[in-house]
């Protein structure tokens, strides 16, 4: 091919991003109808070159479809199928005020147009008096057939019959690739006999010999018209139109969505016949069908099926009388499909013509334009090139012009005239490609800056979730990314509550970019049977963006309100991130699937409990509880309860003499841990003080935070200036938490082995907080215990008669945990309030003498 096609841009309609592909067709006279799969359908003058009116439809465009007078316009959307007269329409516009003459007019089409009411049309087409219409239902394919009426202004629309075909891999092909629109099914009629009208997209003329092979002799016989039905599973179906009987099967099938149909190859001698008909698929599959003659008049003809493949994925196509043209989006190519239809008639011809035409297919030639997203029709200028017209992804209407000079165009070249349109040409030609490039560069940018965000995202999962698997990260490395928090006891219109600051650690070298957020689940790990035996949740998100290595993120979240007993809490870190991030807004909308997908990555396991809770009244020195607010608070609260408590006492003694005080006293619970000093001097402070011990271990106690955050400074000696620390609780009581050192030792083969110990000891009149601060310190003490060395083997005598005095212990107190546990089940008389005074007696004894930790 000589030279290169010259592209002229005539209007520009914006970027497509529509549900259905676009269409073109020609009107009457110079107008175009152009409809780019929004709600709209534009009317465009080729020879003023300007849209002069557009039509407003109620709901998005699917396909066209014009009589054949030109004179209707038949236009389908997801509530059915309206018919316009576009000359009337048009010459309404025109009687509108002079100033409309510089802007398109606009006209709103109602639902007095609606002809058809039926849901979900996909395609149609009119032949002759009847109009068919393709739509799509939960199962099947659905082709109806309607009587068009003989006067214009009927709106009566009678249905003549219908054909169901099942669906095939429903929705699988459904979406363009790289459009993320619907891909319409294909809707052609085949005629045989003589020609009434030239060959166009939707009607085309077979010759009678590949007419009768492909479609039997009883519908050539009836001179039926045959339609053609392109699915987007890939199947050609056909329906001879007016053979009683007649039903839908299938003609071929290209294993791909059908994208376009037509008929080429047309010889001089016999200008209204086409010679092959051709079936093109989304991924380039290409089917020419063809008469392929084994003898002389056509004696023993059998139809011919040659099958290759272009380079797609195929957007659009449109043929002429030699040639087939085809865009993929990125460049628009033509194949020849004349190569091969000359040759000897006979025996040889069937060989000849199928490897002619099959070379024909692997060498389609480019024309160096870009992004072209529906074909018209191809015509004839004036100067006798070819030239089309086409719709690009952009959205500008656009009109091709072959070069000229080839020998079917049939015009001697001039180099002398020619010579000014080849540099225009060249121009036109730079343009396109420049646009081309400037569009691939963009998309290009934009998959590189989504794989790398993709490529971070990977490296953070890995980095999590590696650590839970083999031995080579041992359990006490430090996580690079990592949440801890703090509590804090916040006061706002006279209520207490407890707050949580949740901190994200980014040691790790990657950036947390946009799309991740962090999510905290809170639930109690033991929950009341009065709240219906389940244990309830609440989940926090927060998301966030470019949390650089280095860098912290601080949430704040309630907790729990003053006298709330639901402790200890169990809280759930984890990092999630939502793969819709990753693409732009518009990209979203065409991958409706992706909006819900997410990778959830598990952080942390963090533990509030007891000590978190408490409410220190003394010391104020201590740095977590230097708030004025606290310290005015809890000291008017102390005050307010130890005058109630003096007022209850003298209440009792003044009715039960003597017997107040010892009632009081009945109501102290406690419960006691002994820890070995030399392991809290290795773990906490290096000393030998037992004084400063006993201090620093209360330090440690109240300014140890979930996941390892501080409420208060560790191992500062001037935090706590005495070994007994009188709290609240979050449900109110008052508790004292108290530290002291302990000797424990045995005699034994004449020897005294003895071993200085701190005893923890926890006082409360409320059963639940001395429970609950038990079981704080214990796992305070076994969090201490993975960080300290072993014990010297000198201490295994003096922890092993311990463990012989709690089996002692346990055994004498087993009769009678049973004989409780029989009385509340046979019911002999015993009370709920003796069993469980029987089982809190046992409780307290059990932790009288607790075994000593070392």
């Amino acid at each position: 091919m000589d030279g290169r096609c010259a592209v002229d841009t005539w209007t520009q309609f914006g970027c497509i991003h529509a549900s259905f592909s676009p269409r073109i067709t020609f009107g009457l006279g110079t107008d175009v109808f152009i409809c780019t799969g929004s709600d709209e359908v534009y009317v465009f003058n080729t020879q003023e070159r300007k849209v002069t009116a557009v039509l407003q439809f109620p709901a998005p465009v699917s396909d066209l479809s014009e009589s054949h007078d030109k004179q209707l316009l038949y236009v389908s959307c997801s509530s059915g199928v309206y018919c316009v007269s576009p000359p009337f329409l048009l010459s309404r516009a025109q009687t509108s005020p002079a100033d409309a003459s510089s802007r398109p007019a606009e006209l709103k089409i109602s639902s007095e147009s609606l002809v058809v009411g039926e849901e979900g049309v996909s395609s149609l087409l009119l032949v002759g008096s009847v109009l068919l219409i393709l739509s799509q239902k939960e199962t099947s394919w659905l082709l109806s057939l309607y009587k068009t009426p003989t006067q214009a202004q009927s709106s009566s629309y009678e249905l003549l019959s219908s054909f169901s075909l099942p669906l095939v891999s429903a929705g699988a092909h459904g979406d363009t690739e790289g459009a993320g629109m619907r891909r319409r099914p294909v809707l052609s009629c085949v005629h045989s006999g003589d020609p009434s009208s030239t060959l166009s997209d939707s009607h085309v003329h077979l010759e009678p010999v590949l007419f009768k092979l492909l479609f039997g002799i009883d519908v050539a016989l009836a001179k039926s018209p045959v339609i053609l039905c392109g699915l987007p599973d890939g199947r050609l179906c056909f329906l001879p139109l007016r053979l009683p009987g007649s039903r839908l099967r299938v003609l071929h099938s290209l294993e791909q969505p059908v994208v376009f149909v037509g008929a080429s190859v047309v010889k001089e001698t016999d200008p209204g016949h086409a010679q092959c008909l051709v079936a093109m698929g989304e991924q380039g599959r290409v089917v020419l069908m063809k008469a392929i003659k084994g003898g002389s008049e056509g004696a023993g003809s059998a139809a011919g099926f040659i099958e290759g493949c272009v380079p797609g994925p195929v957007v659009c196509g449109s043929v002429d009388e030699h040639h087939l043209y085809y865009s993929t989006g990125s460049d628009l190519l033509l194949l020849d499909l004349s190569e091969g239809s000359s040759g000897r008639e006979g025996q040889e011809r069937d060989e000849e013509t199928s490897s002619k035409t099959a070379a024909a297919l692997h060498s389609p030639t480019s024309l160096n334009v870009c992004g072209v997203m529906t074909l018209a029709a191809p015509e004839r200028n004036t100067a006798g090139g070819i030239q089309l017209l086409g719709l690009s992804v952009r959205g500008q209407l656009q009109r091709i012009v072959l070069p000229e000079g080839r020998e079917d165009v049939g015009v001697s070249s001039q180099t002398s005239s020619h010579g000014g349109r080849s540099v225009r040409d060249l121009l036109s030609a730079i343009g396109g490609v420049c646009e081309r490039v400037s569009a691939l560069k963009t998309d290009i940018k934009s998959k590189n800056q989504i794989l790398r965000h993709l490529n971070q995202v990977l490296n953070v999962s890995f980095l999590l979730t590696a650590r839970t698997k083999g031995d080579e990260h041992p359990p006490m490395q430090e996580k690079q990314i990592r949440c801890r928090a703090m509590t804090r006891w916040s006061r706002l219109l006279q209520k207490d509550s407890l707050n949580l600051t949740c901190v994200l650690d980014n040691s790790s070298p990657y950036v947390l970019e946009q799309g991740w957020t962090l999510s905290v689940t809170v639930f109690p790990v033991s929950y009341s049977p009065s709240a219906g035996g389940e244990s309830s949740s609440t989940n926090f998100a927060f998301p966030f963006h470019d949390l650089h290595p280095g860098e912290t993120l601080e949430v704040s979240l309630p907790l729990a309100a003053a006298g709330d007993t639901c402790f200890p809490l169990r809280l759930t870190c984890s990092l999630i991130f939502s793969l819709s991030s990753l693409l732009a807004e518009e990209e979203m909308t065409h991958l409706p699937d992706l909006q819900s997908g997410c990778i959830s990555l598990p952080l942390d396991t963090l533990t509030v409990d007891w000590l978190h809770a408490l409410q220190v009244s003394r010391p104020t020195t201590h740095p977590i509880y230097k708030n004025t607010t606290f310290q005015s608070s809890n000291n008017t609260t102390d005050t307010v309860q130890a005058f109630l408590n003096s007022h209850r006492t003298r209440c009792i003694g003044r009715g039960g003499g003597g017997g107040g005080e010892s009632a009081a006293k009945a109501e102290q619970y406690s419960a006691r841990i002994r820890v070995s000093s030399e392991l809290l001097g290795d773990a906490l402070v290096e000393t030998s003080d037992p004084q400063n011990l006993c201090i620093a271990l209360l330090d440690w106690l109240l300014s140890e935070g979930p996941g390892g955050g501080r409420t208060g400074q560790q191992g500062d000696k001037s935090s706590l200036s005495s070994s007994v620390v009188q709290a609240r609780g979050p449900n109110g009581d008052t508790v004292k938490l108290s530290a002291k050192e302990v000797n424990v030792g045995e005699e034994s083969s004449g020897k005294e082995e003895s071993l200085s110990t701190i005893e923890v000891q926890v006082d409360s009149s409320s059963i639940a907080a001395v429970c609950g601060l038990h079981h704080a310190v214990l796992h305070r003490i076994q969090a201490l215990l993975q960080r300290a060395p072993e014990s010297a083997a000198s201490t295994k005598r003096v922890q092993s008669s311990g463990l012989r005095r709690a089996l002692q212990r346990t055994e004498r107190l087993l009769p009678q945990i049973q004989q409780s546990r029989i009385s509340g089940v046979f019911g002999d008389g015993t009370s709920t309030g003796q069993m469980t005074r029987s089982l809190l007696a046992i409780y307290q004894e059990l932790r009288e003498n607790p075994l000593l930790i070392i």
